[in-house]
């Protein structure tokens, strides 16, 4: 069973340093679990990911499920033997694609309502267009008792539910699974995620039923939904932090913009049992997680570091670089002269820039391994200045 143990709590900020410890080896906390959707942090191998100094992944149940199954995964010896990763592994629950293929995909929104693409949703906020109850996304049906997806690899019908959802988390294997949830959209309104958080609610105690006692190496997480609405978000943690849950997750949207983003986290971990890990779900950019962590976020996971990268975008101790730019080409210098990573110490900025604009997926791999071991290397210094006090 997993074990936490939480060794120095700041004395000016909600930040701790942690132990987690899981059958696959023990989590330095707080930390990034990188997105590994497809048992992959896409254009690296698992030892490479290694070599980036990451900790602990989080690969996706709904996408695992469409292919190449669970049951091949679990006749491979479970998804860490599949992927050949030795290390602790998460899988979420598939409820934050309730969203994404939902209205999320309907009305092109993210869960921060300022980064979504389209500008009649929020150009105009007396006017915006919101979710209310009754409404349904154009390809999910969303119901009391689960989801009926369309798939989007060959459009047939499929349900997911609390049940179906940890029978294949079991399957996968992963040492932390989720309960499965609705993951509400920032347009959504009070009623509406009222409504949903009753239901999610009631996927939470299924889970915990329908969970295989036997498996002691599988710890299940609850997770925390509530929107933007702060006795929603107190209510939601309240109850789900009084089950018995390994540890929560921190799910849903977080409001308009990012300036409320911290405030609403802060109303979640308040309620929360202070002994158990909090984890924050797709909540990560860099300029995101010197916040969370001082709110008592423990460990959290995102795509920025890998989906950045190839798009040619590179973080660095000078800021963000595009490699998409010309000037690139004529830059002998490393990627990042502070970095020690193995793309900083062998290729020069010129080459990684040509590969870039070439097409060539070496590129892309450089920029992946650079970006990952510079997140890992920058929340390393934020557990430094923890245990010195200085956060």
């Amino acid at each position: 069973m997993l074990k936490f143990k939480i060794f120095k709590k700041s004395k000016i900020s909600n930040a701790r340093l942690g132990l987690l410890e899981t059958s696959h080896g023990v989590v330095e906390t707080p930390c990034l679990a990188p997105v590994a959707t497809q048992a992959v942090v896409k254009t690296l191998t698992s030892e490479e990911v290694g070599q980036t100094k990451s900790q602990v992944l989080i690969a996706n149940t709904f996408h695992l499920y469409l292919k190449p199954g669970e049951a091949i995964v679990k006749s491979a010896g479970g998804l860490h033997k599949f992927m050949n990763w030795p290390r602790p592994l998460m899988t979420d629950s598939g409820g934050f694609q309730v969203f994404s293929l939902g209205f999320g995909r309907d009305f092109g929104t993210g869960k921060i309502l300022k980064h979504n693409t389209n500008p009649r949703i929020y150009a105009n906020a007396a006017n915006r267009q919101t979710i209310s109850v009754g409404q349904q996304p154009r390809l999910l049906k969303i119901t009391d008792e689960g989801v009926f997806f369309t798939s989007p690899l060959d459009g047939r019908k499929i349900f997911l539910g609390p049940k179906e959802s940890i029978k294949i988390q079991e399957s996968l294997g992963a040492d932390i699974i989720f309960a499965f949830d609705e993951c509400t959209s920032p347009m959504a309104d009070y009623d509406y995620t009222k409504k949903s958080l009753s239901k999610t609610h009631r996927w939470a105690v299924q889970c915990l039923k329908v969970k295989n006692s036997k498996l002691k190496t599988q710890s299940l997480f609850g997770i925390v939904q509530g929107g933007k609405f702060k006795d929603l978000r107190k209510e939601s943690a309240q109850f789900i932090g009084s089950l018995p849950f390994d540890g929560f997750g921190i799910g849903g949207e977080f409001g308009d913009n990012k300036k409320i983003m911290v405030e609403m986290i802060n109303w979640v971990i308040k309620e929360l049992p202070e002994e158990k890990p909090r984890h924050l779900l797709g909540v990560g950019r860099l300029e995101d997680i010197a916040k969370i962590i001082k709110a008592g976020v423990d460990t959290f996971d995102c795509v920025a570091p890998t989906r950045f990268a190839r798009h040619g975008a590179v973080f660095t101790s000078e800021g963000k670089l595009d490699f998409a730019k010309m000037k690139f080409l004529k830059d002998k210098s490393p990627l990042d002269k502070k970095c020690f990573c193995f793309a900083c110490q062998n290729y020069r900025r010129n080459y990684i820039s040509y590969l870039f604009r070439a097409g060539e997926i070496t590129a892309l791999k450089l920029l992946t391994f650079h970006n990952l071991y510079f997140f890992n290397n920058e929340i390393a210094k934020i557990r430094e200045k923890i245990k010195k006090g200085q956060i």
